[in-house]
């Protein structure tokens, strides 16, 4: 059985490690990731298209400059995306996430291992808490970077703007929100940066206290060692 002080560390770990998992289904599943104001410009008026919208699903709709407004539209993310380079992007980002979400798994099932039990093999132990939360943390950093690239360098709001509304014309700009969904995958970077602190600190402790049993010549007194 672990000593106590063992299960409270990974005990703690695997709190961050289930928050970690809870957070990325949370940002895979809600359509929050940006908000984009697309502005066209038309024969007689010009047209604005607000979108809200996340890796697999949004809402559209369309306000001409007399004021008329086109009903608000639910769309399907990849079912409207013609671009390849837009499409290989978009699809590209959804397996890095779903990725990171099987790596906070496998360190959840790690840490929660490591509390109940003393693991024989070495990368179940601490090893493989450092090795999983830093690919998760790793590949979300890399998702944020991602998606922005795909709005500001691949038009991604535009080419889903033209699908929603074929009758567009002459894009003018885009401005962009990026929305709760988008940010709080920072908490989840922190969350696994706590659980390698957690470990570290555990691993560090248990390491120097090695140490001392391997030298206890260092420390015992002189007349024993005279003796």
């Amino acid at each position: 059985m672990p000593s106590r002080k063992k299960t409270g560390m990974f005990a703690a770990a695997f709190l961050t490690c289930v928050c970690s998992f809870a957070i990325i289904c949370v940002v895979l599943a809600t359509p929050h990731w940006v908000s984009s104001k697309v502005h066209f410009s038309g024969t007689n008026s010009s047209v604005m298209v607000s979108l809200t919208y996340g890796l697999f699903s949004g809402t559209c709709e369309q306000l001409v400059e007399a004021g008329l407004l086109v009903p608000e539209k639910i769309f399907q993310v990849a079912a409207i995306l013609s671009n390849t380079k837009v499409k290989s992007t978009t699809t590209a980002i959804i397996v890095i996430v779903v990725l990171s979400l099987l790596f906070s798994l496998l360190s959840s099932g790690f840490t929660c291992t490591n509390a109940v039990s003393n693991p024989y093999q070495t990368f179940l132990g601490p090893i493989g808490v450092y090795t999983w939360n830093s690919l998760c943390g790793i590949f979300i950093l890399i998702a944020m970077i991602l998606f922005p690239v795909n709005i500001e360098g691949n038009g991604l709001s535009i080419e889903l703007a033209h699908g929603c509304f074929s009758a567009l014309q002459k894009h003018v700009k885009s401005e962009h929100t990026y929305g709760y969904s988008y940010w709080i995958m920072l908490l989840i970077i922190f969350l696994n940066i706590a659980s390698i602190i957690i470990i570290y600190f555990y691993d560090h402790a248990r390491y120097s206290k090695k140490k001392e049993q391997e030298r206890p010549i260092d420390n015992a007194p002189k007349d024993v060692i005279l003796f």
